[in-house]
């Protein structure tokens, strides 16, 4: 894979794995520095207007520290069949809980992302794509709550690894669903003039 090596510097301001991932395999030079914000603090509840703001804030907290580099927000959330936000369980029961409500249904999936650098350069869109549960049977809820897999993870689910057997399909941005829409991402990044 040929590396790009931008003269500014790229920070994506996440700590999921899958969203490195995700930016590695585009061959992009960047660090990762997390923004740690208080997700409790936006009080926005229409999913794709969360999802939107809660990318802006996570970028803005990274970028007043690093005002010159171009910082990547992110946030992903999950709306279920019958309009339930469906964010980052609690626990296992709350995993479970999700799981249940989502099986043999179509989940929503919102992506945002924001792309800025200082006060003025500002860069943002959503990607937004459907997931195609199975019917779960409760051998298959119990074995994927052991994987841990769900821990951290919008709608108690990862389309990626062993979770790609929990869905008969996904319609849309698959990279979105992951945590990171990269073809949005290469397209804000165009608008920008860093590529």
């Amino acid at each position: 894979m040929i590396e790009c090596v931008f003269m500014e510097r790229l920070i994506l301001a996440s700590a999921s794995p899958q969203r490195t991932v995700l930016l590695e395999r585009m061959g992009i030079t960047f660090e990762v520095i997390p923004s740690n914000i208080d997700e409790s603090l936006c009080v926005e509840t229409d999913p794709i207007a969360r999802a939107k703001m809660l990318a802006s804030m996570k970028a803005e907290f990274v970028a007043q520290k690093h005002p010159s580099a171009w910082v990547i927000g992110c946030d992903t959330l999950v709306v279920s069949s019958e309009n339930e936000l469906l964010e980052k369980p609690r626990d296992e029961e709350d995993a479970r809980a999700m799981l249940g409500k989502q099986s043999g249904t179509i989940s929503h999936v919102h992506s945002a992302l924001s792309l800025l650098r200082g006060e003025d350069d500002r860069y943002e869109g959503l990607s937004s794509s459907e997931v195609h549960f199975i019917e779960l049977t409760q051998e298959d809820i119990d074995w994927w709550i052991n994987t841990g897999l769900w821990q951290g993870c919008s709608g108690a689910f990862q389309i990626e690894g062993p979770g790609e057997r929990l869905f008969k399909a996904v319609i849309g941005d698959w990279a979105g669903v992951v945590g990171l829409p990269v073809d949005l991402l290469r397209k804000l990044m165009a608008e920008a003039n860093i590529v």
